[in-house]
């Protein structure tokens, strides 16, 4: 396969993303945004996850932006450290130095929320400095009735917004990607939101990244064909091991859809 060909296939190949959301330097894990216990070190997973070939790593630092802080730079760097492949940084980033201080750190890409809640122009200024490939704008929404409202503060304040409206306006104002997760379904091994996924899919043309209730493979099958994900975040299943990446990837190819090569690591 030539060069140009290659390039188109990785532009249409879904991708398996784990996250790390760290509280005080460690990596934990809950359910519905609470009841968090400890998951391990965020250094040694990031080095198996690189090694087990998963096709990007995102880190959250849960307790930033209620603590009224960024993310912790030392933990970004030391991460950083042991990847060669797509790395996105979240948590407390209010500003431009914030995000330049990720940067700096390692980051390839970097997630906000609450400060695009609070001022969206923060997403033109950092697409305008950065680009828009490195703005990633998460939305944490759960749903109302039939629509789905977004949240704020780790999932702690509702917010006056539609979830759907709000990545369709994100992307206008310069998102390179759309993370979103389903408060209802996070950590319950209960599959993703696909309707949610499948609509905020349908109202932005950049990639989607699906978030909350990944507890087998076929969750994963569902969320990229009827939930029409570009990409699959998941946390516990993979930080547990219960399910190996490679073989993860070798089912939903298996099923007619494109993943990525697995990285190899330096």
């Amino acid at each position: 396969m030539n060069r140009t060909r290659r390039r188109a296939a990785s532009a249409l190949a879904k991708r398996l993303i784990a996250c790390l959301d760290v509280r005080d330097g460690q990596v934990v894990k809950g359910i519905q945004f609470a009841d968090l216990r400890d998951a391990g070190d965020p250094v040694a997973l990031a080095r198996r996850y690189h090694a087990a070939g998963i096709d990007e790593l995102v880190l959250l630092d849960v307790t930033a932006t209620l603590d009224g802080r960024r993310a912790l730079l030392p933990v970004v760097e030391a991460v950083a450290r042991e990847l060669s492949l797509p790395f996105t940084v979240g948590g407390g980033l209010r500003s431009l130095d914030d995000v330049r201080a990720v940067m700096a750190a390692g980051a390839d890409k970097v997630a906000i929320n609450s400060a695009a809640l609070r001022d969206p122009s923060l997403i033109t200024r950092i697409a305008e400095r950065y680009g828009r490939q490195a703005v990633v704008v998460a939305i944490d929404a759960k749903r109302d009735g039939a629509r789905c409202r977004v949240y704020g503060r780790s999932g702690t304040t509702q917010e006056d917004r539609d979830a759907v409206e709000w990545a369709a306006e994100a992307a206008e104002r310069g998102a390179g990607e759309i993370l979103v997760t389903s408060i209802d379904r996070d950590g319950t091994r209960a599959g993703f939101d696909c309707p949610l996924t499948a609509s905020v899919s349908g109202a932005v043309a950049i990639p989607v990244i699906a978030s909350g209730g990944a507890g087998g493979p076929r969750d994963f099958i569902d969320v990229f064909t009827t939930g029409k994900a570009d990409a699959a975040l998941a946390a516990s299943v993979f930080h547990f091991d219960e399910h190996a990446i490679a073989d993860l990837k070798r089912v939903l190819a298996a099923h007619g859809i494109a993943m990525r090569e697995t990285a190899q690591p330096c």
